[in-house]
């Protein structure tokens, strides 16, 4: 696999340097967040289904659900494979997240085998997966694995800084930003960082956890 993957904090300064040199908007984006966050998380079973957690609901309710599963034991494939939907609705996830999670506990996902591949793979092989959409993957992509070209083109915070930041009339939907995002790479990864730091500045809110 010949792609760069984020391993500390000088590889996220060396692309936001990048990015801020290539557009102007970015480096007023920039000035105004100063460092940006590293965000690198664990990899394997646990990550995923935090991600699933956070689909579609506030960063507080998806820690709020998330700590509840932890206490419960969830963190493991194993513990979510013997449980039934009721069980993890009775911790906070919905019906159809209760059913995306026992999908996922039952997946087999090879979780080292995807270190060695290319990121377009790891989004194909993780969407295979019921309940893991695009989001969920490139986030996966981005954070457990420290890819520096992926981007999380459907995320509405990412959408909403752009929207802001470029003065644009509405927020770009997916296929806008997958265009927009063009331009960032290969340091997407980073530009999105930017963006979820640009995004609570002006909005006083985290936009991702």
């Amino acid at each position: 696999m010949d792609e760069r993957v984020i391993t500390g904090a000088a590889c996220v300064a060396e692309g936001a340097a990048w990015l801020a040199a290539q557009d102007a908007r970015l480096a007023e984006a920039y000035a105004l967040t100063g460092p940006l966050p590293l965000r690198l998380k664990p990899e394997g079973f646990a990550e995923l289904l935090s991600a699933i957690v956070s689909q579609q609901v506030s960063v507080a309710s998806a820690n709020a659900i998330w700590a509840r599963l932890q206490a419960a034991g969830c963190e493991a494939a194993a513990q979510v494979a013997q449980m039934s939907e009721d069980e993890l609705r009775a911790l906070g996830l919905s019906r159809q997240k209760a059913v995306y999670a026992k999908a996922l506990a039952v997946a087999a996902i090879d979780f080292d085998a995807l270190r060695d591949v290319p990121s377009a793979e790891v989004i194909r092989q993780l969407v295979a997966v019921k309940g893991i959409g695009t989001w969920t993957a490139e986030i996966y992509a981005m954070f457990s694995l420290g890819r520096a070209d992926v981007f999380a083109h459907g995320d509405l915070a990412l959408q909403e800084a752009a929207k802001v930041l470029y003065g644009l009339d509405e927020r770009p939907k997916e296929r806008a930003m997958r265009q927009m995002a063009q331009a960032w790479a290969p340091w997407r990864a980073v530009a999105a960082r930017l963006l979820w730091a640009y995004y609570k500045q002006i909005k006083h809110r985290e936009g991702t956890r």
